[in-house]
Protein backbone atom coordinates (compact mmCIF):
# COMPACT_ATOMS: atom_id res chain seq x y z
CA UNK A 1 0.00 0.00 0.00
CA UNK A 2 1.79 3.42 -1.29
CA UNK A 3 -1.20 5.69 -1.94
CA UNK A 4 -0.59 7.88 1.34
CA UNK A 5 0.01 11.94 1.78
CA UNK A 6 2.18 11.53 4.57
CA UNK A 7 0.90 15.13 5.83
CA UNK A 8 2.93 14.98 9.23
CA UNK A 9 6.06 14.52 7.27
CA UNK A 10 5.21 18.29 6.48
CA UNK A 11 6.70 17.64 2.69
CA UNK A 12 5.32 18.28 -0.96
CA UNK A 13 6.95 14.83 -2.01
CA UNK A 14 5.04 11.71 -1.57
CA UNK A 15 5.87 9.58 1.91
CA UNK A 16 6.80 6.62 0.08
CA UNK A 17 9.36 8.27 -1.90
CA UNK A 18 11.11 9.86 1.08
CA UNK A 19 14.60 7.96 1.04
CA UNK A 20 16.59 6.39 3.62
CA UNK A 21 19.70 4.12 3.34
CA UNK A 22 20.01 6.14 0.03
CA UNK A 23 17.17 4.59 -1.47
CA UNK A 24 13.14 5.28 -1.51
CA UNK A 25 11.06 3.89 1.39
CA UNK A 26 9.12 1.89 -1.01
CA UNK A 27 12.11 0.68 -2.78
CA UNK A 28 12.87 -1.09 0.06
CA UNK A 29 9.51 -2.76 0.86
CA UNK A 30 9.24 -3.92 -2.87
CA UNK A 31 12.97 -5.55 -2.60
CA UNK A 32 11.68 -7.23 0.44
CA UNK A 33 8.27 -8.91 -1.42
CA UNK A 34 10.56 -9.67 -4.30
CA UNK A 35 12.73 -12.05 -2.44
CA UNK A 36 9.71 -14.28 -1.29
CA UNK A 37 7.62 -13.69 -4.45
CA UNK A 38 8.32 -12.82 -8.54
CA UNK A 39 7.26 -8.92 -9.56
CA UNK A 40 4.57 -10.21 -11.62
CA UNK A 41 2.64 -11.07 -8.10
CA UNK A 42 3.55 -7.79 -6.46
CA UNK A 43 0.60 -5.44 -6.46
CA UNK A 44 1.50 -1.45 -5.58
CA UNK A 45 -1.65 0.49 -4.53
CA UNK A 46 -1.02 4.13 -5.62
CA UNK A 47 -2.97 7.24 -5.10
CA UNK A 48 -1.23 10.91 -3.67
CA UNK A 49 0.96 11.90 -6.91
CA UNK A 50 0.45 8.77 -8.21
CA UNK A 51 2.43 9.36 -11.60
CA UNK A 52 5.21 10.14 -9.80
CA UNK A 53 5.46 6.90 -7.00
CA UNK A 54 4.47 5.02 -10.16
CA UNK A 55 7.73 6.46 -12.27
CA UNK A 56 9.95 5.62 -9.30
CA UNK A 57 9.08 2.11 -8.76
CA UNK A 58 8.37 1.19 -12.44
CA UNK A 59 11.97 -0.92 -13.02
CA UNK A 60 10.75 -2.95 -10.64
CA UNK A 61 8.69 -4.44 -12.57
CA UNK A 62 5.71 -4.47 -9.95
CA UNK A 63 2.10 -3.94 -11.08
CA UNK A 64 -0.52 -1.14 -10.49
CA UNK A 65 -3.43 -0.32 -8.73
CA UNK A 66 -5.45 3.35 -8.57
CA UNK A 67 -6.41 4.52 -5.24
CA UNK A 68 -7.51 7.82 -6.96
CA UNK A 69 -9.91 8.67 -3.82
CA UNK A 70 -7.50 7.80 -0.26
CA UNK A 71 -10.19 6.98 1.62
CA UNK A 72 -8.16 4.27 4.14
CA UNK A 73 -6.05 1.12 4.20
CA UNK A 74 -9.81 -0.80 4.02
CA UNK A 75 -11.03 1.26 0.36
CA UNK A 76 -7.28 0.54 -1.01
CA UNK A 77 -8.00 -3.20 -0.50
CA UNK A 78 -11.69 -2.69 -2.31
CA UNK A 79 -9.63 -1.19 -5.02
CA UNK A 80 -7.34 -4.16 -5.20
CA UNK A 81 -10.44 -6.52 -5.73
CA UNK A 82 -11.61 -4.64 -8.39
CA UNK A 83 -8.98 -4.08 -10.17
CA UNK A 84 -8.69 -8.33 -10.44
CA UNK A 85 -11.79 -8.81 -11.23
CA UNK A 86 -12.06 -5.87 -14.37
CA UNK A 87 -8.20 -7.37 -15.21
CA UNK A 88 -10.18 -10.74 -15.30
CA UNK A 89 -7.29 -12.19 -13.00
CA UNK A 90 -7.85 -15.05 -10.54
CA UNK A 91 -7.48 -13.42 -7.00
CA UNK A 92 -4.85 -15.72 -5.06
CA UNK A 93 -5.39 -17.97 -2.39
CA UNK A 94 -3.49 -15.90 -0.17
CA UNK A 95 -2.31 -12.37 0.19
CA UNK A 96 0.20 -10.69 2.09
CA UNK A 97 -0.09 -6.87 2.92
CA UNK A 98 2.30 -4.30 2.86
CA UNK A 99 2.83 -1.07 3.78
CA UNK A 100 4.77 1.01 1.39
CA UNK A 101 6.38 2.63 4.52
CA UNK A 102 8.27 -0.09 6.57
CA UNK A 103 11.61 0.31 4.67
CA UNK A 104 13.29 -1.88 7.48
CA UNK A 105 10.99 -5.29 6.93
CA UNK A 106 13.17 -8.31 6.01
CA UNK A 107 12.31 -11.25 3.55
CA UNK A 108 13.20 -13.50 6.27
CA UNK A 109 10.10 -12.27 8.50
CA UNK A 110 7.67 -11.87 5.88
CA UNK A 111 8.25 -15.61 4.98
CA UNK A 112 8.11 -16.37 8.79
CA UNK A 113 4.85 -14.51 8.56
CA UNK A 114 3.60 -16.53 5.74
CA UNK A 115 4.44 -20.38 7.22
CA UNK A 116 2.46 -18.98 9.83
CA UNK A 117 -0.63 -18.03 8.75
CA UNK A 118 -0.45 -21.44 6.66
CA UNK A 119 0.57 -23.23 9.50
CA UNK A 120 -2.79 -22.06 11.51
CA UNK A 121 -4.91 -22.69 8.29
CA UNK A 122 -6.25 -18.65 9.50
CA UNK A 123 -7.84 -16.40 7.47
CA UNK A 124 -5.72 -13.47 9.21
CA UNK A 125 -2.46 -13.22 10.32
CA UNK A 126 -1.07 -10.47 12.00
CA UNK A 127 2.72 -9.44 12.48
CA UNK A 128 3.21 -7.51 15.67
CA UNK A 129 5.99 -6.42 17.77
CA UNK A 130 6.60 -4.82 21.46
CA UNK A 131 8.31 -1.85 21.53
CA UNK A 132 9.52 0.20 24.55
CA UNK A 133 6.60 2.22 24.11
CA UNK A 134 3.92 1.47 22.32
CA UNK A 135 2.33 5.14 22.41
CA UNK A 136 0.73 6.17 19.24
CA UNK A 137 0.16 2.73 17.39
CA UNK A 138 -2.92 0.52 17.10
CA UNK A 139 -2.84 -2.87 19.86
CA UNK A 140 -3.55 -5.81 19.00
CA UNK A 141 -6.08 -7.61 21.19
CA UNK A 142 -5.60 -11.06 21.86
CA UNK A 143 -7.72 -13.72 23.22
CA UNK A 144 -6.08 -14.72 25.96
CA UNK A 145 -2.33 -13.95 27.19
CA UNK A 146 -1.11 -17.40 25.80
CA UNK A 147 -2.96 -17.88 22.72
CA UNK A 148 -2.21 -16.61 19.65
CA UNK A 149 -5.87 -16.19 18.27
CA UNK A 150 -6.86 -12.32 18.04
CA UNK A 151 -10.13 -10.79 19.03
CA UNK A 152 -9.58 -6.95 17.39
CA UNK A 153 -7.06 -4.28 16.43
CA UNK A 154 -7.90 -1.01 18.04
CA UNK A 155 -6.20 2.16 16.80
CA UNK A 156 -4.84 4.54 19.24
CA UNK A 157 -7.38 6.95 19.47
CA UNK A 158 -10.04 4.22 19.92
CA UNK A 159 -8.34 2.46 22.81
CA UNK A 160 -10.03 2.37 26.38
CA UNK A 161 -8.38 3.70 29.54
CA UNK A 162 -8.15 -0.24 30.63
CA UNK A 163 -6.33 -0.67 26.55
CA UNK A 164 -3.94 1.68 26.54
CA UNK A 165 -1.24 -0.41 28.46
CA UNK A 166 -1.74 -3.03 26.21
CA UNK A 167 2.00 -3.15 24.58
CA UNK A 168 1.49 -5.57 21.34
CA UNK A 169 1.33 -2.87 18.57
CA UNK A 170 0.28 -3.92 14.94
CA UNK A 171 2.68 -3.70 12.08
CA UNK A 172 0.05 -2.56 9.42
CA UNK A 173 1.71 -6.09 8.01
CA UNK A 174 -0.73 -8.79 7.21
CA UNK A 175 -1.48 -12.06 5.72
CA UNK A 176 -4.99 -12.73 4.53
CA UNK A 177 -6.99 -15.73 3.27
CA UNK A 178 -8.57 -13.86 0.03
CA UNK A 179 -11.58 -14.85 -0.39
CA UNK A 180 -12.40 -14.24 3.62
CA UNK A 181 -10.64 -10.74 3.50
CA UNK A 182 -12.68 -9.45 0.35
CA UNK A 183 -16.00 -11.41 1.56
CA UNK A 184 -15.60 -8.53 4.53
CA UNK A 185 -14.78 -5.21 2.86
CA UNK A 186 -18.07 -4.27 1.85
CA UNK A 187 -18.84 -4.33 5.81
CA UNK A 188 -16.42 -2.10 6.73
CA UNK A 189 -17.43 1.10 8.40
CA UNK A 190 -16.22 5.02 8.37
CA UNK A 191 -17.74 5.12 11.53
CA UNK A 192 -14.16 6.16 12.99
CA UNK A 193 -11.89 9.29 14.11
CA UNK A 194 -10.54 9.73 10.16
CA UNK A 195 -14.11 8.86 8.62
CA UNK A 196 -12.15 6.16 6.52
CA UNK A 197 -12.32 2.69 5.62
CA UNK A 198 -10.25 0.70 8.54
CA UNK A 199 -8.33 -2.68 7.26
CA UNK A 200 -7.52 -3.38 10.98
CA UNK A 201 -11.47 -3.30 10.95
CA UNK A 202 -11.02 -6.49 9.01
CA UNK A 203 -9.76 -8.78 12.16
CA UNK A 204 -13.00 -7.68 14.07
CA UNK A 205 -15.44 -8.54 11.71
CA UNK A 206 -13.90 -12.11 10.69
CA UNK A 207 -13.72 -12.59 14.11
CA UNK A 208 -17.43 -12.37 14.67
CA UNK A 209 -18.17 -14.49 11.72
CA UNK A 210 -15.48 -17.48 13.80
CA UNK A 211 -12.75 -16.97 11.19
CA UNK A 212 -10.07 -17.69 13.08
CA UNK A 213 -7.73 -14.46 13.11
CA UNK A 214 -4.14 -15.05 14.20
CA UNK A 215 -0.81 -12.60 15.55
CA UNK A 216 2.89 -13.51 15.04
CA UNK A 217 5.00 -11.04 17.01
CA UNK A 218 8.43 -10.56 15.04
CA UNK A 219 11.70 -11.85 16.31
CA UNK A 220 13.86 -8.70 14.69
CA UNK A 221 14.40 -5.76 16.05
CA UNK A 222 11.34 -3.53 16.54
CA UNK A 223 12.92 -0.99 13.93
CA UNK A 224 12.01 -3.43 11.43
CA UNK A 225 8.40 -3.13 11.43
CA UNK A 226 8.06 0.21 12.73
CA UNK A 227 7.13 3.12 9.79
CA UNK A 228 8.06 6.68 9.62
CA UNK A 229 4.96 9.10 10.64
CA UNK A 230 7.69 12.61 10.88
CA UNK A 231 11.28 13.17 9.52
CA UNK A 232 12.85 12.50 12.91
CA UNK A 233 11.52 8.81 12.67
CA UNK A 234 12.40 8.30 9.36
CA UNK A 235 16.33 9.58 10.07
CA UNK A 236 16.22 6.90 13.18
CA UNK A 237 15.35 4.40 10.57
CA UNK A 238 17.78 5.40 8.38
CA UNK A 239 20.43 5.19 11.17
CA UNK A 240 19.19 1.73 11.98
CA UNK A 241 19.40 0.56 8.65
CA UNK A 242 22.99 2.62 8.04
CA UNK A 243 24.59 0.65 11.04
CA UNK A 244 23.07 -2.74 9.92
CA UNK A 245 24.70 -1.84 6.55
CA UNK A 246 28.23 -1.52 8.18
CA UNK A 247 27.74 -4.45 10.14
CA UNK A 248 27.11 -6.73 7.18
CA UNK A 249 30.35 -5.43 5.55
CA UNK A 250 32.88 -5.46 8.90
CA UNK A 251 31.57 -9.42 8.96
CA UNK A 252 32.77 -9.57 5.39
CA UNK A 253 35.89 -8.39 6.27
CA UNK A 254 35.99 -4.48 5.61
CA UNK A 255 37.37 -2.70 8.00
CA UNK A 256 35.20 0.86 8.98
CA UNK A 257 37.08 2.88 11.31
CA UNK A 258 34.09 4.74 13.46
CA UNK A 259 31.01 3.22 11.64
CA UNK A 260 28.71 5.92 13.16
CA UNK A 261 30.26 8.60 10.91
CA UNK A 262 30.27 7.11 7.69
CA UNK A 263 27.39 7.30 5.55
CA UNK A 264 27.09 3.73 3.68
CA UNK A 265 24.17 3.00 1.09
CA UNK A 266 22.12 0.10 1.63
CA UNK A 267 23.11 -1.06 -1.87
CA UNK A 268 27.06 -0.64 -1.20
CA UNK A 269 29.32 -3.53 -2.02
CA UNK A 270 32.46 -3.87 -0.67
CA UNK A 271 35.86 -6.70 -1.11
CA UNK A 272 37.63 -7.45 1.96
CA UNK A 273 40.43 -6.03 3.57
CA UNK A 274 39.18 -2.52 2.18
CA UNK A 275 39.73 0.29 4.92
CA UNK A 276 37.27 3.00 5.04
CA UNK A 277 38.71 5.80 7.32
CA UNK A 278 35.97 7.91 9.19
CA UNK A 279 33.47 10.39 7.61
CA UNK A 280 33.24 8.57 4.30
CA UNK A 281 30.16 8.75 2.34
CA UNK A 282 29.56 5.82 -0.10
CA UNK A 283 26.50 6.30 -1.89
CA UNK A 284 23.70 4.48 -4.43
CA UNK A 285 25.50 0.64 -6.43
CA UNK A 286 28.78 2.02 -5.50
CA UNK A 287 30.99 -1.61 -5.93
CA UNK A 288 34.74 -1.22 -4.15
CA UNK A 289 36.66 -4.13 -4.82
CA UNK A 290 39.43 -5.72 -2.01
CA UNK A 291 42.07 -4.53 -0.32
CA UNK A 292 41.12 -0.87 -1.08
CA UNK A 293 41.83 2.18 1.13
CA UNK A 294 39.46 4.88 1.24
CA UNK A 295 40.52 7.95 3.05
CA UNK A 296 38.12 10.15 5.10
CA UNK A 297 35.84 12.63 3.59
CA UNK A 298 35.82 11.30 0.38
CA UNK A 299 31.99 10.91 -1.44
CA UNK A 300 31.48 8.03 -3.75
CA UNK A 301 28.57 7.72 -5.92
CA UNK A 302 27.69 4.93 -8.36
CA UNK A 303 31.22 4.36 -8.63
CA UNK A 304 32.95 1.27 -9.28
CA UNK A 305 36.24 0.69 -7.62
CA UNK A 306 39.13 -2.50 -8.65
CA UNK A 307 41.36 -4.18 -5.98
CA UNK A 308 43.95 -2.49 -4.42
CA UNK A 309 42.95 1.25 -5.12
CA UNK A 310 44.19 4.03 -2.94
CA UNK A 311 41.80 7.39 -2.23
CA UNK A 312 43.46 9.58 -0.56
CA UNK A 313 40.96 12.09 1.07
CA UNK A 314 38.59 14.49 0.09
CA UNK A 315 37.90 13.57 -3.20
CA UNK A 316 34.14 13.62 -4.80
CA UNK A 317 33.84 11.03 -7.29
CA UNK A 318 30.41 9.94 -9.05
CA UNK A 319 29.42 7.29 -11.89
CA UNK A 320 32.76 6.40 -12.78
CA UNK A 321 35.20 3.03 -13.21
CA UNK A 322 38.99 3.06 -11.62
CA UNK A 323 40.71 0.56 -12.34
CA UNK A 324 42.88 -2.05 -9.90
CA UNK A 325 46.01 -0.29 -8.12
CA UNK A 326 44.93 3.15 -9.60
CA UNK A 327 45.57 6.21 -6.39
CA UNK A 328 43.26 9.04 -6.49
CA UNK A 329 43.35 12.39 -4.76
CA UNK A 330 43.79 14.69 -2.31
CA UNK A 331 41.14 16.75 -3.59
CA UNK A 332 40.27 14.98 -7.10
CA UNK A 333 36.99 15.61 -8.74
CA UNK A 334 35.99 12.40 -10.76
CA UNK A 335 32.82 13.61 -13.28
CA UNK A 336 30.41 11.15 -14.74
CA UNK A 337 32.08 9.25 -17.66
CA UNK A 338 35.34 9.08 -15.86
CA UNK A 339 37.28 5.71 -16.72
CA UNK A 340 40.72 5.52 -14.83
CA UNK A 341 42.93 2.96 -16.06
CA UNK A 342 44.60 0.05 -13.72
CA UNK A 343 47.78 1.92 -12.09
CA UNK A 344 47.09 5.19 -13.07
CA UNK A 345 47.24 8.05 -11.03
CA UNK A 346 44.84 11.10 -10.57
CA UNK A 347 46.42 13.84 -7.98
CA UNK A 348 45.10 16.80 -6.35
CA UNK A 349 42.93 19.29 -8.08
CA UNK A 350 42.50 17.48 -10.92
CA UNK A 351 39.40 17.18 -12.99
CA UNK A 352 38.16 14.19 -14.85
CA UNK A 353 35.02 14.53 -16.97
CA UNK A 354 33.85 11.45 -19.68
CA UNK A 355 37.47 10.88 -19.95
CA UNK A 356 39.10 7.53 -20.25
CA UNK A 357 42.57 7.60 -18.31
CA UNK A 358 44.81 4.53 -19.63
CA UNK A 359 47.02 2.17 -17.39
CA UNK A 360 49.87 3.84 -15.75
CA UNK A 361 48.80 7.14 -16.80
CA UNK A 362 49.46 10.43 -14.81
CA UNK A 363 48.07 13.60 -13.99
CA UNK A 364 49.22 14.62 -10.65
CA UNK A 365 48.44 18.08 -10.37
CA UNK A 366 45.75 21.04 -11.26
CA UNK A 367 44.47 19.93 -14.62
CA UNK A 368 41.40 19.33 -16.29
CA UNK A 369 41.06 16.62 -18.59
CA UNK A 370 37.20 16.16 -19.67
CA UNK A 371 36.09 14.57 -22.94
CA UNK A 372 39.72 13.17 -23.52
CA UNK A 373 41.60 9.72 -24.42
CA UNK A 374 44.88 9.30 -22.89
CA UNK A 375 46.79 6.26 -23.63
CA UNK A 376 49.12 4.27 -21.07
CA UNK A 377 51.82 6.07 -19.46
CA UNK A 378 50.57 9.26 -20.62
CA UNK A 379 51.97 12.10 -18.17
CA UNK A 380 50.25 14.98 -17.89
CA UNK A 381 51.96 18.22 -16.34
CA UNK A 382 49.86 20.34 -13.56
CA UNK A 383 47.61 23.02 -15.22
CA UNK A 384 46.65 21.39 -18.37
CA UNK A 385 43.55 21.85 -19.62
CA UNK A 386 41.64 19.93 -22.48
CA UNK A 387 39.20 22.73 -24.26
CA UNK A 388 36.53 20.52 -24.98
CA UNK A 389 33.72 22.87 -25.20
CA UNK A 390 33.59 26.02 -27.57
CA UNK A 391 30.19 27.70 -26.62
CA UNK A 392 28.06 25.30 -28.58
CA UNK A 393 28.98 21.47 -28.32
CA UNK A 394 31.91 19.03 -26.67
CA UNK A 395 34.83 18.51 -28.99
CA UNK A 396 37.36 15.35 -28.21
CA UNK A 397 40.87 15.07 -27.48
CA UNK A 398 42.99 11.91 -28.06
CA UNK A 399 46.63 11.63 -26.28
CA UNK A 400 48.66 8.91 -27.23
CA UNK A 401 51.03 6.36 -25.63
CA UNK A 402 53.61 7.78 -23.76
CA UNK A 403 53.11 11.20 -25.02
CA UNK A 404 54.19 13.90 -22.81
CA UNK A 405 52.48 17.38 -21.90
CA UNK A 406 54.29 20.27 -20.36
CA UNK A 407 53.00 22.21 -17.05
CA UNK A 408 50.31 24.66 -18.10
CA UNK A 409 49.61 23.57 -21.50
CA UNK A 410 46.11 24.03 -23.64
CA UNK A 411 44.86 21.44 -25.99
CA UNK A 412 42.18 22.85 -27.86
CA UNK A 413 39.69 20.41 -29.30
CA UNK A 414 39.19 18.57 -31.81
CA UNK A 415 43.24 17.77 -31.32
CA UNK A 416 45.34 14.30 -31.24
CA UNK A 417 48.95 14.30 -29.67
CA UNK A 418 50.32 11.09 -31.15
CA UNK A 419 51.97 8.52 -29.34
CA UNK A 420 56.29 9.10 -27.16
CA UNK A 421 54.84 12.82 -28.27
CA UNK A 422 56.05 16.03 -26.17
CA UNK A 423 54.19 18.93 -25.65
CA UNK A 424 56.62 22.05 -24.30
CA UNK A 425 55.37 23.83 -21.00
CA UNK A 426 52.62 26.84 -21.45
CA UNK A 427 52.08 25.75 -25.33
CA UNK A 428 48.17 26.50 -27.14
CA UNK A 429 48.25 23.39 -28.82
CA UNK A 430 44.86 23.64 -32.16
CA UNK A 431 46.78 21.32 -34.60
CA UNK A 432 46.81 17.72 -33.98
CA UNK A 433 50.83 16.23 -33.20
CA UNK A 434 52.28 13.55 -34.88
CA UNK A 435 54.36 10.73 -33.25
CA UNK A 436 57.38 11.20 -31.79
CA UNK A 437 57.13 15.03 -32.62
CA UNK A 438 57.92 17.91 -30.34
CA UNK A 439 55.34 21.01 -30.60
CA UNK A 440 56.19 23.66 -28.56
CA UNK A 441 52.75 26.78 -29.40
CA UNK A 442 54.27 29.69 -27.27
CA UNK A 443 55.79 33.18 -28.18
CA UNK A 444 59.72 32.82 -27.99
CA UNK A 445 61.20 34.46 -24.89
CA UNK A 446 62.67 37.77 -24.76
CA UNK A 447 65.51 38.98 -22.14
CA UNK A 448 66.14 42.60 -22.23
CA UNK A 449 69.32 43.04 -19.82
CA UNK A 450 69.59 46.24 -17.42
CA UNK A 451 65.95 46.83 -17.99
CA UNK A 452 65.44 46.84 -13.81
CA UNK A 453 67.74 49.58 -13.81
CA UNK A 454 67.31 51.46 -16.49
CA UNK A 455 63.24 51.60 -15.68
CA UNK A 456 64.12 52.69 -11.87
CA UNK A 457 66.45 55.91 -13.52
CA UNK A 458 63.92 56.51 -16.11
CA UNK A 459 61.70 57.19 -12.87
CA UNK A 460 63.64 58.99 -10.82
CA UNK A 461 64.00 61.70 -13.53
CA UNK A 462 59.94 62.19 -14.08
CA UNK A 463 60.27 62.93 -10.29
Amino acid sequence: MAAGKGTRLKSRRPKVLHEIGGQALLLHVIAAAKAIAPATQIYCIIGHQAEIVRAAAASTGVHFVLQPEQRGTGHAMQQLREHLIASGQPAPENLLVLSGDVPLIQPSTLQALCNFHLAERAAMTILTAVPPNPTGYGRVLRVSDTSSEVQAIVEQKALTDDQLSAPEINSGIYCFRTSALFAQLDSLSTNNAHGELYLTDVAALLAAHRERVVAICSSGPTEEVLGANTIEEMMHLDAAMRLATARRLMAQGVTIFRPETSVIDAQVEIGPDTILQPFVQLLGNTRIGSNCRIGSYNVLENTQLGDNVLIRPNCVIADATIGDDAKLGPFSHLRPGSQIGPEAHIGNFVETKNAKIGRGAKANHLAYLGDATLGSNVNIGAGTITCNYDGEKKYPTAIGDGAFIGSNSTLVAPVSVGETAYVGAASCITEDVPAGALALGRNRQVTKPGWVSARKQAAKRCD
